[in-house]
């Protein structure tokens, strides 16, 4: 390795991986590549696509990475960050910068011959447990959950699972006690020592969200996800402060200064997200805010790929893993991308010890979903 490597090309683009992927199915990755030849991967949150933050690597965060330094991850993401932080800040740009940021830390890692996890202090673990994330719950019965939770459950043998409403975020406490009998069935289901997390993504009132997590606490649930509007901060920490079951917010808390808010409204257990917030330099960043409040850090992933492979490596440089790391996509839809995508064993990920991300990229099969 030279002192003087530099970056050469930076590209954003995005992925369909199935023929008729919608949006949300689709991969938003950048690549860059230095003067070396030395190429890192990296990956926005794809919201609708992620198109808005591939245009902004495009359009304004490239031109300002050809010929810098790669190794000087913290100060490129806070340069950009200032230089174009009227655009947002929030989503578009903290996602575009997370996926550079990934991608330079993958780069990184290949330069020096060693895995991310190294980088960042070293590895507490050599693997990590998982839970299944299971959505779109709002729209079945009781009945049909309890056989979607049955079949990832028997299938995977994941370590926890977090049932998922996914409801529309504009109705409001739309049923409550439907969502309490669907939370009651998965807990007969799995039994009573099973750990288990219900996200209300966003759907319920302060006084509807503590109703269910009063039903959730008798039922023994571990943890309950963004029970109001994510943009109540002040709702959330009412709702934080006045159960007893662990309540959880902040996937779409996109600053450290944000999660800070959270934090100081009564929320202790915070859930950034690795693809849409400051990628690994971001996520290093919220462990510590974590560490010094004594709140749990458990970052929200549901990109089963680059975004679960970089969050794998800030994971197990954690002194304090309170939790098991979300896995929401076992589907294998990205498998033919990638030489060696990461499979789990009875519930856990092995970490990778490969230099840089330690993901083996198929580049044609890649340009050929381009």
């Amino acid at each position: 390795m030279g002192p003087s490597a530099r970056i050469r090309t930076v590209e954003a683009f995005q992925v369909t991986w199935r023929p008729g992927d919608p949006p949300g199915r689709r991969s938003a990755l950048v690549r860059i590549a230095t003067d070396e030849g030395v190429v890192g991967y990296g990956e926005a949150s794809p919201m609708q696509g992620g198109l808005h933050s591939l245009g902004i690597v495009e359009r304004d965060l490239a031109p300002a990475l050809v010929g810098a330094d790669p190794l000087d991850t913290a100060v490129l993401q806070d340069r950009l960050l200032h230089r174009f932080v009227k655009l947002g800040p929030e989503g578009a740009l903290t996602g575009a910068l997370a996926a550079v940021d990934i991608a330079l830390w993958d780069i990184k890692g290949k330069l020096l011959g060693l895995p991310v996890h190294k980088l960042l202090g070293g590895a507490w673990r050599t693997e990590v447990p998982y839970y299944a994330s299971i959505g779109g719950n709002a729209a079945r019965t009781v009945e049909e959950t309890v056989r979607v939770v049955e079949a990832r459950w028997r299938r995977e043998n994941p370590a926890a699972i977090k049932i998922r409403r996914d409801g529309d975020r504009s109705v409001l406490d739309a049923d409550i006690p439907g969502d309490i009998a669907k939370a009651r069935a998965v807990r007969a289901l799995v039994g009573d020592g099973y750990p288990l997390g219900f996200d209300a993504n966003n759907g319920y009132s302060v006084g509807g969200a503590i109703r269910v997590g009063r039903a959730l606490e008798e039922l023994g649930y571990a943890w309950f996800e963004e029970p109001v509007q994510h943009y109540d901060v002040r709702g959330m920490g009412e709702v934080a402060q006045r159960l007893d079951i662990t309540v959880s917010a902040a996937e779409q808390t996109y600053t450290v200064q944000a999660l800070v808010d959270m934090i100081r409204a009564g929320v202790r257990m915070v859930q950034p997200d690795i693809v849409k917030m400051g990628g690994i330099t971001g996520l290093m960043q919220c462990a510590a805010i974590c560490h010094a409040h004594g709140v749990e850090l458990v970052p929200h992933q549901t990109q089963p790929m680059i975004g679960h492979v970089a969050n794998l490596h800030v994971l197990a440089a954690l002194m304090n893993l309170t939790k098991p790391a979300e896995y929401d996509d076992a589907s294998g839809r990205m498998d033919a991308g990638f030489r060696n995508p990461p499979k789990p064993v009875e519930g856990r990920f092995p970490v990778p010890q490969e230099p840089g991300l330690g993901l083996e990229v198929d580049e044609a099969e890649i340009n050929k979903r381009r």
